[in-house]
């Protein structure tokens, strides 16, 4: 598959695989001069990038491991969708959960983005639905169960 890729910006590195086996490219920060996120600070981050993803595909934004693990920075809406008509300038909003300071540079790889299938549902109300044997039994499979107070 070939996916149309735009730089707005001169800052932009093109995304790319880091291994053979790879199943995300990874995306860079398009900026200027360094960006420091306090701890519990978010910041939108531009990769001066715009995609012409192919319809009945998107692009699935997610963190990056090593950050995460090392920094505690994740994203904030994990994963994003980049949708198959958007062509606007990809933007990933960084979240410091550490207990320091976090700088992004320049051209540091601040996410990954994978490719994947969509599928669009035709969706039907009904008044009831069939029984399983989990039925409405809880969250991870434990026994949860959400209390909804109509008051």
């Amino acid at each position: 598959m070939e996916i149309a890729v735009q730089k707005l910006r001169p800052e932009a590195v093109m995304p790319r695989y880091m291994t053979d086996l790879a199943a995300g490219m990874d995306l860079c920060a398009a900026i200027t001069w360094p960006l420091t996120l306090r701890p519990g600070e978010r910041a939108l981050v531009p990769t001066g990038l715009a995609l012409a993803i192919p319809r009945g595909y998107e692009g699935q934004v997610r963190p990056r491991s090593g950050l995460a693990l090392n920094h505690g920075v994740t994203l904030v809406n994990a994963p994003g969708t980049i949708d198959a008509d958007y062509r606007g300038e990809i933007g990933i909003i960084l979240i410091n959960h550490g207990q320091m300071d976090f700088t992004v540079k320049p051209g540091d790889r601040i996410a990954q983005m994978v490719i994947a299938r969509v599928v669009q549902a035709s969706l039907r109300e009904v008044a009831t639905l069939d029984e399983t044997s989990r039925n409405s039994g809880g969250f991870g499979h434990t026994g949860f169960r959400i209390e909804i107070d109509n008051a």
